[in-house]
């Protein structure tokens, strides 16, 4: 099974967790609890996959949390705040173009 990595903003007790995927533009999830957006997560990368889909464009690889490391601007958030690996749905995964 293939796991994205997210990135988790806890910004406190007046705010909502959000939870978001470098590797999906646009895909992030929120609860009012850490548990609660954990939760969240895997049916937002679901309903990301739907609409790209849709779309007939193709499901980005999932890069490691090392490769990501290796991004600047996705270590500087990755050393903020914590990570976490949300599963992604059954589908045919593309290669990364190389």
């Amino acid at each position: 099974m293939t796991h994205y990595v997210a990135i988790i903003e806890d910004a406190g007790p007046d705010f909502a967790v959000g939870v978001w995927i470098p590797d999906l533009p646009g895909c992030i999830s929120a609860g009012d609890t850490l548990d609660e957006a954990l939760a969240n997560a895997p049916e937002a990368v679901a309903l990301w996959f739907e609409d790209i889909e849709e779309d007939g464009r193709s499901v980005p690889r999932a890069r490691t949390p090392s490769e990501l490391k290796a991004d600047p601007e996705i270590a500087a958030e990755m050393a903020k705040y914590v990570i976490a690996l949300i599963p992604a749905p059954d589908v045919a995964l593309q290669p990364a173009a190389e």
